[in-house]
């Protein structure tokens, strides 16, 4: 969101799950969850709330669609769609798969929610056999915030199960210059700053 917005930032990457293994990090965010986004004395840490507040606030209307824009409501369903119905469901196939000890592990739970997570793309499968992208006949943050959960389901394998049409808008959304540079940077600061590099979703717990 920020390389699209062209803003200048600071990236801080913590080891997983930092209210283990960064324990301060719980002063700044009590919760101990990722991401924490500060921008003067505004603080936040839904993502998706991110995606629209930096959209709104620095975006100039190239990437969020204005009250009183037909596809307004859309873009709004789709940006929270992103994390509540399609990042929510794989977080438990994450946790009872790979994250929890052998004996609390559930694999009839991460099936279940594997299955309903490719259900729930349906929906994005429609739209982009209709559009290139989700909404408003252009990208917008809305695409940005899926972007996410699509990048989770690769890491969870569940990318095999794409639909040709979800396939080919996950390609395209990898291929933006902004996305590229993002993971550049992320790459780059991890190892400038000692922590390892191994994406949190591919991470294996002893």
């Amino acid at each position: 969101m920020l390389e699209e917005l062209g803003i200048t930032y600071r990236l801080h990457v913590l080891p997983f799950p930092p209210r283990v293994h960064a324990r301060q990090y719980l002063e700044d965010n009590p919760l101990g969850t990722v991401p924490l986004m500060v921008d003067g004395a505004t603080r936040m840490t839904e993502s998706a709330a991110m995606c629209q507040y930096l959209a709104a606030s620095y975006g100039e209307g190239c990437l969020d669609v204005p009250p009183g824009d037909a596809a307004y409501g859309s873009y709004l369903n789709w940006l929270h769609m992103s994390d509540t119905t399609l990042t929510f469901p794989q977080t438990l196939v994450l946790r009872y798969t790979y994250f929890e000890p052998l004996e609390r592990r559930q694999p009839q739970v991460a099936a279940d929610y594997a299955r309903w997570f490719l259900a729930r793309l349906r929906a994005v499968d429609a739209a982009v056999q209709r559009d290139e992208f989700l909404c408003a006949g252009r990208f917008t943050a809305a695409d940005i915030a899926v972007a996410y959960a699509l990048q989770l389901a690769q890491h969870l394998g569940l990318d095999e199960q794409f639909s040709p049409a979800v396939a080919a808008y996950w390609q395209r959304l990898q291929a933006r210059p902004a996305f590229l540079r993002a993971m550049q940077r992320q790459l780059r600061c991890a190892v400038e700053q000692g922590v390892d590099s191994t994406p949190s979703p591919d991470l294996r717990p002893s």
